[in-house]
Formats: C-alpha cells, structure tokens, sequence
C-alpha cells in the first residue's frame, strides 16, 4: 500500500504534457496541446492536453483523464501500479511493505507478464556481462558486430547461456512463477512436458514500448541451428502488429526532427543509432500494419524507408506504401549500395556520410515506384497496365486533393498517358477506398452498438416507462443509454438518470465556487457554495441521488470540502503575494511615466482594476479546477471514468438561447442554471411518480377498487399541482446535452 501522502505528492508531481509526450507527439495549439490518440488509429489529431486543468481527453473515442488514469488506460495496469511508475518518473521515494503470497498472486496477469520480463532482461544483461560464456560468447558477437557498450547498454543488449534449464533455475531460486514466464515466452514446454529454456545459446534484444516497459524478447542464435532467430509468441501484453523495435530509444530524437527512418532489423536499428542516426526504428522483418503506422505517425510527420538495393530490398520497399501514404505520412525511399544493410553501411560511414548520402538519394516514394514498375514491365504491355493501375492505387491513397494532382500531373509525363485518363482512374480509386473506408466504420459502429445493448441489462423501452422531454437551461438531454456508457450508469432508476447527472456535473465543475451569499444575524454576507446549496435544496425537495456512482461523486466532493478550503487559503495567500509584486512593479512604471496628477490617478485606476480582475479570475479558476483534479485520479474505476465524461460533456445551445446569453460562460450563470436543474429533477420524479400511479390506476379500475381509485386520484391531483409549480421555474428554454 502507498500511503495517501505519498499518493497527493505522485499526482501534484504529475505533469500531464510530460506523461502523455512519452506516448505521444504533442504540438501546441492555443492553450492546449494536441496529437494523434495513443488509444485507436487516426489520421487527424483529436487527442487534447490541458496542462492548466492537468488533463487530456480523445474527442473521438472519449478516453482521458488525468496523468494516473492516462498511464492505467495506456498500460493496461492496476491504479497502484500507475502511481508507481508516475513515481519512478519523477523520482518521488515510495515506502512500502513486501508483498505475501497471496498479494502476490493476486496481482494481474499483465502486471505479472511485465515484472517477469523486466527480472529476465536484467538476467540476460547479467549473465552476458558476468559470466565466461557470456563474455566469451555473446559480449564477443556484440563486440565482432562493431557494437559499442555505450548501444548494448542503451538498448539493453544480453545473452542467455546454452543451458536448457539455466532460466527455470534461476526462476526457481527467485521464486518467479513458471507458468508466467511460459505465458511469455521465456520457458517452454516439450512433447513429455519437461520446461526448458526457449533462448537458450543465444543473444537477446529485448523489445521495449514506448513507455520502455519490456514486453518481448527476439533471440539470435549463434551455432548455426535451424531457426536463425526466435521471438517471443504474443501475449497480453505483447502484439507485434502493435509494436516497432527501437521506439522506446528513438522517440525523442523522432520529435526533436520530426522524421523517422524505418529499417527491418535488430542490428540496423542499432548500427544507424551508433551512427548518429537515431531516429530509427524496426518492423522487425513484418509487414507494417495500421497500428504500426499510427505508433509512427504519433511521433513524426515523414518516414524514409530504408532497405538493401537488391532485389529483395526493392520489394520490401514496395511492401506498406499505400498504408503509409492512408496515414497524411510524407514518404521516402532511400535504397543503398548493393551489398550493403543499413548496419553495414552505418558503419563504414560517418554519421556526416550517411546524412549526406540520405540527402541526395532518399526519392519520392511515387516517382520511385513508377521508375521501378515501368522498368520492369518494357515490352509488356499488360504488367505496363497491371503497374500503372498499382501507381494510381498509391496516389488515389493520398488523402490531400493538391497533392494527388501534383502526382497525377508528373505521372502523366512519366508514363506518356493523358493526364485525364491517369485523374479519372485515381478518382475511380479513390471512391473505393473511401467506400470501403465507410464500411468498415459502419462495421465497427454495429458491433459497438450490438455490444453497447448487450452490455446493458437494464435497457428500458415501451411507453409505461417513457420520460418526459424536460426543459433544461436551453439543453434536450438525450437518453439515459447514451448520456454515458451503461457500466458506469450502474443501478437506479434510468428514466432519473439525465438529471442527477446534471446536478453532479454542475456540482463537480462549480461545486467550490460560490453561487449566492446569504447574510447572519449581524448582516455580514455569508458565502454559499454551489455545492452546498444544492446539499441544502435536496434536502428541502426531498431528492435523492438514485445512481450509486453519481452518489459517491456527490460524496467524495462534500468530503473534500473542508481540504479545499484549507488549500483555498493557502492559495490566497500566494495569489495576495504575486498581486503585491505586480502592483510595486506597477507603481514603478507609473512613477518613470513622467505622468500628469490626472493621468497618474487614471493609471492606478487602470492598475487596481486589472489585479482586481486577476485575483477574481485566480481564485475562480482554482475552485473551479479543484474537484475534478481530486477525483479524475480516484482509485475506483467507475468514480474515475464517470468524472472524466462529466467534465467533458457537451452542451449544445438552441439558437435563441445562445442569443440570450452571448459571451456570458456557464460559470458566470450558475445561480440561473443550478436552481433551474433542481427544478427539472423535481419535475422529472414528479413525472416518474405520476405513472406509477396512473398504473396503480389502472390496475385499481381493472379491479373495481372504487375508493383505491379515489385516494390515487387525489394523489394524482396533488402531483399535478406541484409540477404546475415546478414548471414556472423551469421555464422553456431547451438544453440539448450529449
């Protein structure tokens, strides 16, 4: 266990530009950062940083939160586990005790995959660097390779030695579970069921993410044996179509030149960087995939592929380039010397070399096709038409119009074909794609849908249990099933539910700052919190929050009053500091100003007035970012998932009220919209209450229960009149929130 001072120190250390830039490249746009979504494949950043509220969000599958929800979503771990990675970090020491067996065991399979390939990474390290095999053997092939210490300690370089069981004992002796490092990999099984060593007499690249968790491990074998390499299998916490070896090492490099060089192997990876060339990754001898790509396309903008200049090199180099082009990547092929791989010819150049050689021979990725495929289908004219198609198909990939035009227009030269012929066949291409593009979205859509319905047990539909349509500060909210996702709706009643979201989300934005003031016996004015009022009202309308999680949010907030207003004050006072020097710094310009006793009074004014506005603005800002801060980090899942949709929710504004209330922000009308909220809640269990009884109605009519029939109607009466009242609050304004 973390103890809980140690956890606020984690997440006030937490910078949510620094955590989510080792996933992704940001670029500043206004006051927010943005970038491709780390959580599904885009082409177009939607993917949002707010350093300021310490919080991102993807505006199009709706994932975010703060720093430790980030790194628990990325990872795929526990909230314990995301704290302390945030504390390695950010070299913040944690205190805590040794785990039993039975915490142990309990831990997550992924967790456990992790920390099992962390302990064998560090062991392979050892075993090369410590022991006469290692050192005769696997250091030897390194040093024979050319590789320095400085690149087998950057990328982690080991061996393991030709023991078949020297792993399985070391495990043992560390009291590793054996059925985790099979899962990963490390130990396998034969036909009579006896556990050996899978990289056994070979050396090993790990293979590092971005975040340089070790989640596989590739092995090269030294003797000659049948299978040259081998890989770790996929696991939970390993996919290869996911992954690119050398991401960890050459992430910041990519961004720092905002272009990245892709090779296939291991020790390409590693001579380039030698080199100088950093900014290099692997597929690993893969054909790329979209996932691949969009781990590319997060750090850079451009991809130079690089490969041998034979035969097999000219087709790889073909390999993926309409993916690449799908993805807005600028592209280049750079092919070198016969003779050479990237390794070998990193090290016979200097790094000024390379550079100079990329420079004058990495080409346009369209021109080198066609120069490729036309020089293989001379005198032939149907591999002419199959090449010219297959060119088309690649500029038809290209999502910019000028683009494709410019392509379009070169090509036509270069192949000596009518230029409308070459536009006409890539818009025909293009339609496709983009057709099938539509397919496959409407694909996914049904099976989120399906899964979405299948998810949710307590779907309602039919008249009995219809709602009304409330008018809300000018928002129609839509259905309970798709205000959020129907786990973190948890129970109560549905039909209620759109309103006590309103309440909480009004209370989790605004629930510190102060709505009205209230006077004491004395008259002195007594501010009244948002949150507080709507305690109070509740009270006195008799509401209650029905859904569980809206009410442990309520909960959590009213909890953490009183630690708000103790970081408030204390706020105040460095806020009362900052003023004070901006005001002596103030005076000062005034006084050099060579003023008049007019103007020097009119500039004081001036002065007063904007630091007023400042300290106003600080401290609204500060109770306004307070709550969400607090529990956009909670430990529990559904609280945590909950807040972040609550804190983006969107408010869409009919025409006439967005006349009304031009330039004026929600924070600035909430003694019009909390009060307005209460009352549609009211309202809506009014609502609620008036069917049930027109089914008690029913019912009693069925049965002749005369005087059953009398007392409900009276009840019924009683209803109606109290919704009469409600309604003059409400108002017709309609608010339309999803």
């Amino acid at each position: 266990m973390i103890d809980k001072a140690t956890v606020e120190r984690i997440k006030a250390a937490a910078d949510i530009v620094e955590v989510v830039s080792d996933y992704v490249h940001l670029t500043r746009r206004g006051a927010n950062y943005m970038g491709l979504c780390p959580f599904h494949n885009e082409r177009t950043p939607s993917f949002s940083v707010n350093k300021r509220k310490n919080f991102c969000y993807c505006f199009s599958c709706h994932k975010g939160g703060s720093p430790v929800n980030f790194i628990m979503e990325k990872e795929g771990i526990s909230y314990h586990d995301a704290l302390l990675q945030l504390a390695r970090k950010y070299g913040i020491k944690v205190e805590e005790r040794e785990l039993t067996d039975e915490e142990r065991q309990a831990q997550s399979e992924r967790e456990a995959m992790l920390v099992a390939n962390e302990w064998a990474m560090e062991l392979f390290e050892k075993a090369m660097r410590e022991t006469e095999e290692g050192k005769n053997v696997g250091l030897q092939y390194f040093y024979q390779r050319g590789v320095t210490d400085e690149a087998i300690k950057k990328f982690r370089l080991g061996y393991s030695p030709d023991n078949g069981s020297w792993l399985l004992n070391q495990a043992k002796q560390a009291g590793m579970d054996i059925k985790v490092l099979q899962s990963v990999g490390l130990i396998g099984v034969s036909s009579t069921g006896h556990p050996y060593d899978r990289f056994r007499g070979r050396v090993i690249y790990p293979v590092l993410n971005s975040a340089g968790k070790v989640i596989a491990f590739g092995g090269r074998d030294l003797k000659g044996g049948p299978a040259k390499y081998i890989n770790s299998p996929e696991s939970e916490i390993y996919k290869k179509s996911n992954e690119l070896y050398g991401i960890f090492q050459a992430k910041n490099a990519i961004s720092r030149q905002g272009v990245s060089f892709l090779v296939e192997g291991y020790m390409d990876v590693i001579g380039m960087w030698q080199s100088g060339m950093e900014n290099v990754l692997a597929s690993s001898g893969t054909a790329l995939t979209d996932s691949q790509i969009a781990l590319i396309h997060r750090f850079s903008e451009e991809v130079i592929l690089i490969y041998d200049g034979d035969a097999a090199g000219i087709k790889a180099a073909l390999r993926g380039i309409d993916m690449l082009l799908a993805q807005k990547l600028r592209l280049k092929i750079l092919l070198l010397p016969d003779g050479d791989d990237p390794d070998s010819f990193a090290r016979k150049h200097t790094p000024e070399e390379f550079r100079d050689y990329v420079e004058k021979n990495a080409v346009d990725v369209i021109k080198f096709k066609t120069e490729v495929l036309m020089k293989d289908s001379v005198n032939d004219p149907v591999r002419r038409s199959e090449a010219i198609h297959s060119i088309v198909r690649s500029i038809a990939n290209i999502p910019d119009k000028i683009q494709r035009i410019a392509y379009i227009q070169e090509c036509a030269i270069a192949l000596n074909m009518p230029e409308n012929v070459i536009l006409s066949e890539t818009e025909q291409a293009r339609a496709k794609i983009i057709d099938g593009w539509q397919h496959e979205r409407q694909r996914r859509q049904l099976e989120q849908e399906i899964n979405k319905r299948n998810a949710s047990p307590d779907s309602i539909s039919g008249s009995d249990v219809a709602h009304p349509s409330p008018v809300r500060n000018g928002v129609t909210p839509t259905s309970p099933e798709n205000a959020v996702k129907s786990e973190n709706r948890g129970s109560g009643d549905n039909r209620l539910f759109p309103f006590e979201k309103e309440i909480v989300r009004y209370c989790l934005k605004y629930g510190m700052v102060t709505i009205f003031y209230a006077s004491d016996i004395d008259g002195n004015e007594i501010p009244i919190s948002t949150l507080q009022y709507v305690a109070e009202q509740m009270e006195d309308m008799n509401l209650k929050l029905t859904n569980p999680i809206l009410s442990t949010i309520f909960r959590h907030l009213q909890e953490m009053t009183p630690d708000f207003e103790k970081d408030y004050s204390d706020y105040t006072y460095q806020v009362e500091d900052e003023i004070k020097e901006l005001r002596n710094k103030g005076i000062q310009e005034i006084a050099s100003g060579n003023y008049d006793v007019t103007r020097i009074e009119i500039e004081e004014k001036s002065l007063e007035e904007r630091l007023e506005q400042m300290r106003y603005d600080s401290y609204l800002d500060y109770a306004i970012l307070y709550p969400g801060k607090q529990l956009a980090s909670s430990e529990k899942d559904d609280v945590r998932n909950l807040v972040t949709t609550l804190l983006h929710d969107e408010i869409v504004l009919s025409r006439r009220f967005r006349e009304m209330n031009e330039g004026r922000r929600e924070v600035d009308r909430i003694h019009e919209l909390v009060p307005r909220a209460l009352a549609e809640w009211k309202d809506a269990t009014l609502h609620c209450a008036l069917i049930e009884i027109n089914e008690k109605m029913r019912q009693a009519s069925a049965n002749d229960d005369n005087e059953a029939l009398g007392k409900l109607q009276a009840e019924a009466f009683e209803i109606m009149q109290l919704r009469r009242e409600t309604a003059k609050t409400i108002g017709e304004r309609i608010i339309a929130s999803r």
